[in-house]
């Protein structure tokens, strides 16, 4: 990878680290899982609200790690919200291969683009777990993270980034 190139990608990680976008709670979620990453102690608690169309209303998270996985999952926030559920597990699979060194052919050329800032992840594999963490607990907050008495309605009204 060019060095400038590199250098940008860190610069773009560092930021969101720093300025994590979607962070704080969800009132209205309808779903929410906790994840921990024992090896380095991150910790993050993923909310969403899906609409009644199953579309991914509002998604925020909370937590505490090292840079990657707060930007990684400040990304992650910036990208899921506004997908349906198949679009979002497409890029989920998508992040994962790419922080794996895999081969990414399914995943859409614009959606390479923002997430290729952690293609660099590949390199250190005990930091894959750190940026992945977010994105298997989003998966794990619609597995099995349905909160009791949420209703889809209660999304109604919130587009991407918050309230309408």
């Amino acid at each position: 990878m060019d060095p400038s190139l590199r250098e940008l990608y860190q610069e773009v990680i560092l930021d969101h680290s720093r300025h994590p976008r979607h962070f704080g709670p969800l009132d209205h979620a309808t779903h929410k899982a906790e994840g921990y990453n024992p090896l380095c102690g991150d910790r993050v608690t993923v909310m969403l609200a899906l609409d009644q169309d199953g579309r991914v209303a509002d998604l925020k998270f909370e937590g505490r790690g090292c840079a990657i996985s707060q930007a990684s999952a400040s990304m992650m926030t910036e990208m899921l919200a506004g997908r349906t559920l198949p679009e979002a597990q497409k890029l989920m699979d998508g992040f994962l291969h790419l922080v794996k060194g895999e081969d990414t052919k399914d995943l859409a050329a614009d959606d390479r683009e923002h997430l290729d800032v952690m293609a660099g992840i590949s390199e250190f594999p005990m930091r894959v777990k750190c940026a992945t963490l977010a994105w298997h607990t989003f998966k794990n907050a619609l597995d099995e993270g349905k909160i009791e008495g949420a209703s889809s309605s209660e999304a109604i009204g919130y587009k991407k980034g918050g309230a309408a």
